[in-house]
């Protein structure tokens, strides 16, 4: 009875959270699809279940023969043996039930939850970047963690709950209308007498549980923002550990209340199944006691009616809440069916081909873009909808671009912020499709090659150097897995960081931190550079890859890129254009279109948007470096002074 009893516990604190949820057509369906190559192994475990229940409800029954032979006249101590021997032996068999009903639900669940998440995970994997930029990571996770939980207990506790709860209590009432109707229905009348205050307590911890999980996820929420290497620095750097120390604390606090609170709630609700149970118990003694008297009944079967009585409220409560059961794991695997259901808006042609080895050459053809609209590329159960929507879609971000980059050329993309040169660059690598027009790569539209031949063939640094919490050795393997130790010290080199790392303790080994926190922003750009140059593509992007760096920093990635881009075709988005004045062209975006062309001295000479841009840099870079020579003078004049 105590397992049945959590069980429907657990059961009630879900209902309220089920109201209102419809599920599409076809879910169930395609959830019998799925279980399809679990069949045999489904139909094993419910038969075994379904003895389990049986063996549950004959023991009892052999109690009752065992009194009747030792009180009835005719008794023998041969037959009490034979009953006890019995009883052993379905002890016995029920151990070995157990242990292979137990050993079937393991291999149903587990199978189950890699089938999902492998299914979920790489279908989020061939999701293009606008999903990824529109989805939060939180319920992505809990897709693939929460729901595939939910939808394995479907097969497994939902699923053998059901079938045994059903069994147990049929045969339970069978057996004691059998033996005694009138008992059996009098035992029936507590029933309601628990149910009802049941589904109030059960309502109760639906808003407790949910209040907690809410309360929990935020705690969550507040620990990852705040334990990451830029969140801890930003805590203490404004001086708040404190207060965020008193938030979590009353976080805390009320999830500890919850907690406390929703252990009465379950622990009465398990007293109280107990009490209806015992009280059912005393009743059927007492009412069975005077019917033994009166000689229609035997001692044997009001035994036997005491110990079916214990075996029954616990399923009836359960059944009584089969439909929230059943409708959980089935909104799980709808949950889970949404993310299978999204279509990717990159996808191969079923007649892609490969990209053939050493071709280089880009084209842009008549090429518009806008980005896609939320019901394209996600979920609203996957974004945060309480914020205004203010993404690009539906605005032209790209109109009539064409131009061409030759193997080996580099061409530097430039103009004012907005103006499209990320986007321009992003649709080379296919991270997304145009919308008008056609991108070629060795003279073949993107969308007519293979994603990994394309991947192959293009390496691209950003403007954020991303490096996964590992060792630098990994990192950099994560552009070709089956680099040599030596191979990855010749790129690092070349990319002007490898004494930094010879510096370091663990050299190779070396853990980099969460996003690359243990090195600076030039020695992150310089490793995403190592990565490249590993990778060793006929194609390098790179996207403002001396943003936002110091002067030291900047010279030396820009060493290193001028080794990376070596006779290689490169396509270069830069915001400082002192560093493109070597571009062999110079394509010139402004609101979307292709404003100008030409090479720097062309561009300056033509007296256009170039121009304009250059001279705006170049008298702020003369403004800075006067500035600093008048602070590095003040300096120099201070100590004289102070010495006459």
């Amino acid at each position: 009875m105590g397992a049945a009893g959590w069980e429907a516990m657990r059961s009630m604190r879900r209902g309220d959270e089920l109201k209102g949820v419809k599920l599409s057509r076809g879910t169930r369906r395609r959830i019998f699809r799925f279980a399809r190559p679990y069949a045999r192994d489904i139909a094993v475990f419910l038969l075994l279940v379904t003895i389990s229940a049986g063996i549950g409800v004959a023991t009892p029954v052999l109690a009752g023969d065992v009194v009747n032979e030792l009180t009835e006249p005719g008794g023998s101590r041969r037959g009490v043996l034979i009953l006890a021997a019995i009883i052993a032996g379905l002890a016995v068999f029920e151990a070995a039930i157990t242990i292979g009903t137990r050993w079937y639900s393991a291999k149903l669940g587990e199978g189950i939850i890699y089938d999902l998440r492998r299914s979920v995970f790489d279908h989020v994997q061939s999701m293009p970047v606008s999903f990824f930029t529109r989805s939060q990571t939180g319920a992505l996770v809990s897709r693939l963690n929460n729901d595939v939980m939910g939808a394995q207990r479907a097969f497994t506790s939902t699923l053998s709950g059901l079938v045994s709860n059903g069994i147990a209590v049929a045969l339970t009432l069978g057996v004691m209308f059998f033996q005694s109707w009138q008992i059996t229905l009098l035992s029936l009348v507590l029933v309601p007498v628990f149910i009802i205050p049941a589904k109030w307590v059960g309502r109760k911890l639906a808003e407790l549980t949910k209040e907690g999980y809410d309360l929990n996820a935020a705690m969550n929420t507040q620990m990852t923002e705040r334990f990451n290497v830029g969140g801890a620095m930003l805590v203490k750097l404004f001086g708040r550990p404190a207060t965020e120390s008193e938030d979590f604390a009353d976080k805390a606090d009320r999830v500890r209340s919850i907690g406390v609170t929703t252990a009465m709630y379950a622990r009465t609700f398990i007293v109280a199944l107990t009490l209806v149970a015992g009280l059912s118990q005393a009743l059927a003694y007492g009412l069975g006691g005077a019917f033994v008297f009166g000689g229609t009944l035997t001692a044997g079967t009001v035994v036997t009616l005491a110990l079916l009585l214990t075996r029954l409220y616990g399923p009836l409560t359960a059944l009584s809440n089969v439909r929230v059961d059943v409708m959980s794991a089935l909104v799980s695997f709808q949950r889970v069916f949404e993310i299978l259901d999204l279509k990717p808006l990159i996808r191969e042609a079923e007649d892609a081909r490969d990209l053939p080895g050493g071709a280089a050459s880009i084209a842009f053809r008549d090429v518009d873009f806008r980005y896609p609209g939320r019901e394209d590329v996600s979920l609203a159960s996957l974004e945060d909808l309480a914020r205004p929507d203010l993404g690009d879609e539906g605005r032209p971000v790209l109109r009539g671009v064409s131009f061409e980059v030759a193997p080996g050329e580099l061409v530097a993309l430039v103009g004012p912020s907005g103006a499209g040169k990320t986007t321009t660059a992003s649709l080379v690598p296919r991270l997304y499709d145009v919308t008008g027009g056609s991108v070629e790569v060795g003279g073949a539209d993107v969308r007519e090659l293979t994603l990994s031949s394309l991947a192959d063939h293009i390496g691209m640094v950003t403007q954020d150097a991303h490096l996964f919490h590992d060792t630098v050795r990994e990192n950099l393997r994560y552009a070709r897995p089956g680099a040599t130790d030596a191979e990855i010290w010749e790129a690092l080199d070349r990319a002007q960081v490898g004494e930094v790392v010879r510096r370091l303790e663990s050299g190779l080994d070396t853990v980099v931190g969460e996003r690359g926190y243990r090195f600076s922003g030039g020695e992150k750009q310089r490793l995403a550079i190592a990565r490249v140059l590993l990778k060793a593509p006929p194609i390098v992007i790179l996207d403002e890859a001396t943003a936002h760096l110091d002067s030291e920093s900047e010279a030396a990635v820009q060493h290193a890129l001028d080794t990376a881009l070596e006779g290689r075709t490169s396509l270069v988005i830069a915001h400082r254009l002192s560093t493109v004045r070597r571009a062999d062209k110079i394509l010139v975006l402004r609101d979307g279109r292709l404003a100008e062309t030409g090479t720097h001295e062309e561009l300056v000479a033509a007296g256009g948007l170039y121009s304009e841009l250059y001279r705006t840099q170049f008298a702020e870079r003369s403004e800075a470096d006067r500035g600093h020579g008048a602070e590095r003078g003040e300096a120099d004049r201070g100590p004289v002074l102070r010495e006459t």
